[in-house]
């Protein structure tokens, strides 16, 4: 069937929350996806910073298909020997002490809400307290996570929302004192801010964080759905900060294309009991199993060493493309999570790109965002270099 025949179909009975690019893929290997009709795509966007190993890596596809025909659901009123082993690991690489495991990011991101909801009644005994998220942020989309999305226009349909959210400016210390008050019980942020446009947070405002958080008695959370699990270079982006949260919350890389995310606290901030929190689905056989398979390869297959030298390579590639054309006003990022930002709205050269056979995302409104598998080498950042370089001069003359 051709890829129009299947477009139609899917308008016919998909909600249209998306304004979808019309490509149908069928099928993917290594860091290339390839759609219904054959055509190959270098994917720089790896599922929106999903598919951190590519497609097809063996070890992880054999162990999600072992588990398969295991056991694939239990629920969480039963002990299950993948998610006690993932939750060990995932402990011992974030240097937290305690896993929930959810079903996505948003998820994480309510279970982060809850706990700092739950830490401030446990302290004071009040219900009003408040929590301080930061501007241009993106968190999720259902209530809680939207809540402290510092976005207005993801929020202006779904009024009114959570109360007790205030923001601060992003990398701005003082503002975020000027909004600390008693009832204050968490502040939650990006160490990178990804779908807001690629900015890391200056280390000096993480460890600002950490203090004030400290010293006001507040829970400091960090979300790492995005720029977590080995994308910024490091295992988790606040190492470079060298500072912890008290609570963290990671997804996306973490089951490379299965539907699983985890909140993690220190033992301070593990305070929720029975009867406080839930999931059907989360931490089940299948997911934990695939997870557990993504944190062995990352320790067995070098997967660091490779962001580090593919991502120092990115950088260089794109700081020339930076300075070759006047349309593109900054480059940031880290790793292999880097924007360049552009005068105008990039989608067109992001849609040009895709006809071209790579795949590019954009972030904000005027960035362009490269989030490849972890696994692409440098062959593959020239490949896409001349293909975005086209595009570019194609769509900004």
């Amino acid at each position: 069937m051709k890829a129009e025949a299947y477009m139609e179909r899917g308008e016919k009975v998909l909600l249209h929350t998306y304004n979808r690019t019309p490509v149908v893929f069928d099928r993917g290997e290594g860091v290339y996806l390839y759609d219904v009709e054959g055509k190959q795509y270098l994917d720089f966007a790896a599922g929106i910073a999903v598919f951190g190993l590519g497609y097809h890596n063996q070890t992880f596809d054999n162990a999600v298909k072992a588990q398969v025909d295991k056991l694939i659901h239990t629920s969480n009123l039963y002990y299950n020997v993948p998610a006690i082993e993932a939750a060990e690991k995932l402990v011992k690489v974030t240097g937290m002490d305690r896993v929930f495991f959810t079903n996505s990011g948003t998820e994480a991101i309510e279970g982060a809400i809850k706990t700092a909801r739950k830490y401030g009644i446990n302290k004071d005994g009040r219900t009003d307290h408040e929590i301080i998220a930061m501007k241009h942020s993106f968190h999720g989309r259902s209530m809680g996570a939207l809540s402290v999305t510092g976005n207005p226009h993801y929020q202006e349909d779904f009024r009114p929302l959570i109360g007790g959210i205030r923001f601060a400016e992003y990398n701005d210390l003082d503002s975020v004192r000027a909004l600390v008050n008693d009832r204050t019980c968490a502040v939650i942020l990006e160490p990178i801010q990804g779908e807001g446009g690629i900015y890391p947070a200056d280390p000096e405002f993480l460890q600002g964080l950490r203090a004030l958080c400290d010293e006001k008695d507040m829970l400091l959370i960090f979300d790492e759905i995005q720029c977590g699990m080995g994308r910024s270079g490091k295992m988790f982006a606040f190492e470079y900060a060298g500072v912890k949260p008290d609570v963290l919350a990671v997804a996306k890389a973490l089951g490379n294309g299965l539907p699983i995310g985890a909140f993690l606290t220190n033992e301070k901030a593990a305070v929720l009991v029975p009867g406080d929190h839930g999931s059907t689905y989360g931490g089940n056989p299948l997911v934990c199993a695939g997870a557990s398979a993504v944190l062995d390869i990352f320790q067995n297959e070098g997967i660091l060493e490779n962001v580090n030298e593919v991502g120092a390579y990115l950088w260089k590639k794109l700081e020339e493309i930076r300075a070759k054309y006047p349309v593109i006003r900054d480059h940031r990022g880290k790793g292999l999570i880097q924007g360049l930002e552009f005068e105008e709205n990039p989608a067109p050269i992001a849609q040009e790109a895709i006809r071209n056979g790579v795949i590019l995302i954009t972030a904000e409104n005027n960035v362009i965002r490269f989030v490849p598998p972890l696994v692409i080498r440098k062959e593959h950042v020239d490949e896409m270099a001349a293909v975005l370089e086209r595009c570019i001069e194609a769509k900004t003359k």
